[in-house]
């Protein structure tokens, strides 16, 4: 099963969907070429930048280095940059006449584990994280996205006779702990800045790099963490009858709460319920007073997130009800809601990419299970678009796949380790042309 679902979030999974109905856009042939030669001709200056964001990566709300390097790259390329903008964001402005006005989105962050992908550029940086000090690394692929970021503004820069509008570039900080996008819009993003006619953010996946995967509809999860203290009476391990073991009661609920999932939900309904951390105790013979689990729920629709929800809840009470225990203290906190991409523009630029990358390079595939915040940005009323980039060289991808195969690294893996060229290019030109269909002249 696992395998299988593996290959289908590779490749297989691109499903036809509905492209076989899209058009080539008029004129698209020159532009796409135009596109292409640009992003060919600045590569050697988006393969250092990228190898220098993947061997200092800063986590959440830390990324102090990474924006100082992204706000002086873009303002070297004309735009008008603000930075600071939901504590470490970075907001950058090119007007270009009259038109719409398109948000990119890249994010800043990378994530405490460490690398072990043996890259000579391979990450050594250390940081602080949860009070103690821990490697950093960019596994989630957020140094391919701003390298394909800062590409794909110098490509509309260079392209200005060919457009008319405005760019809003965001350098958004915190994506993996889904705050960065509510912090730069508390802070006034939509206010302070050009409110945008549409939004645009990629993410990278292992797929054959030159792959674009997209779809219409939801493409990523709801999700919502879980906190949960459960309560005993600590005592001698040798003597449990005369404690109240909270041990026992955490366990129970970890074993009783996947019912939720394979006994309440629909099962041909997404929804997951992972406990990633139960922290609690110091020794084997004494039976501490409490114990804190820690999770995720995943879902697609508002229906089964409520179910998951409202499950988790009852079966930590009733867990702690059956040993006879104080009632657990039960925070359920919501992070970053489904992105929902919008299907007339998914439509339209669909049939850029197919134009540029060919059919079988340019299809619809499953929505991630994975969440991402970008969604706060699409709940505000903006027409979106989240699609996903592929950075393996197509031989491993095949391997993978066959029978007996060995998976590839998936993202958040110490071991992910994507091909930056042409991974990147593919992403840049992606970007670039997904931006030019909605402001071209």
């Amino acid at each position: 099963m696992i395998r299988r679902l593996t290959a289908l979030l590779l490749s297989a999974g691109l499903a036809s969907g509905t492209q076989a109905n899209a058009q080539s856009p008029a004129g698209a042939a020159p532009l796409k070429q135009q596109v292409a030669a640009r992003v060919d001709g600045m590569y050697p200056w988006l393969d250092g930048v990228y190898k220098d964001l993947h061997a200092h990566p800063e986590i959440s709300f830390q990324e102090i280095r990474t924006a100082g390097k992204l706000a002086g790259e873009m303002r070297k390329l004309g735009f008008t940059v603000t930075e600071k903008v939901g504590r470490t964001g970075v907001v950058a402005v090119l007007r270009n006449g009259a038109g719409p006005t398109v948000l990119v989105r890249t994010e800043l962050d990378g994530l405490p584990m460490e690398e072990k992908t043996g890259l000579p550029y391979a990450s050594r940086a250390r940081v602080q994280s949860g009070g103690r000090e821990t490697y950093a690394t960019h596994s989630c692929g957020h140094d391919v996205h701003m390298a394909s970021w800062l590409g794909a503004a110098r490509t509309l820069v260079e392209l200005k006779g060919q457009w008319q509008g405005t760019l809003v570039f965001i350098a958004q900080p915190a994506e993996e702990t889904v705050s960065g996008a509510r912090a730069m819009l508390d802070d006034g993003l939509l206010t302070r800045f050009p409110k945008p006619d549409y939004a645009f953010a990629l993410h990278s996946w292992p797929l054959a790099y030159g792959k674009v995967g997209f779809e219409a509809g939801p493409v990523s999860s709801n999700s919502d963490a879980i906190e949960i203290v459960f309560k005993g009476r600590g005592g001698h391990g040798s003597a449990p009858d005369k404690a109240i073991d909270p041990i026992a009661i955490a366990a129970r609920f970890v074993v009783d709460v996947q019912t939720v999932v394979s006994r309440e939900k629909d099962p041909k309904e997404f929804g997951v319920v992972t406990i990633g951390a139960i922290q609690g105790g110091t020794v084997g013979n004494i039976i501490p007073d409490s114990v804190q689990v820690r999770g995720t729920i995943r879902s697609y629709s508002p229906q089964v997130r409520d179910k998951l929800l409202a499950g988790v809840r009852r079966v930590a009470e009733a867990s702690a009800l059956m040993a006879g225990a104080p009632a657990p203290d039960v925070e359920l906190v919501s992070g970053g809601k489904a992105i929902v991409n919008d299907a007339e523009l998914v439509r339209r630029t669909e049939a850029v990419f197919r134009d540029a990358f060919g059919a079988e390079n340019a299809k619809r595939m499953p929505a991630m299970t994975a969440s991402e915040d970008f969604s706060a940005y699409a709940d505000q009323g903006i027409p979106s678009m989240f699609f996903f980039t592929g950075v393996y060289d197509p031989k491993d991808v095949a391997a993978a796949e066959a029978p007996g195969g060995k998976p590839l690294a998936f993202n958040h893996s110490p071991f992910y380790a994507p091909v930056p060229e042409p991974s990147i290019k593919t992403a840049a030109q992606a970007m670039s042309l997904a931006v030019l269909n909605v402001v071209r002249k």
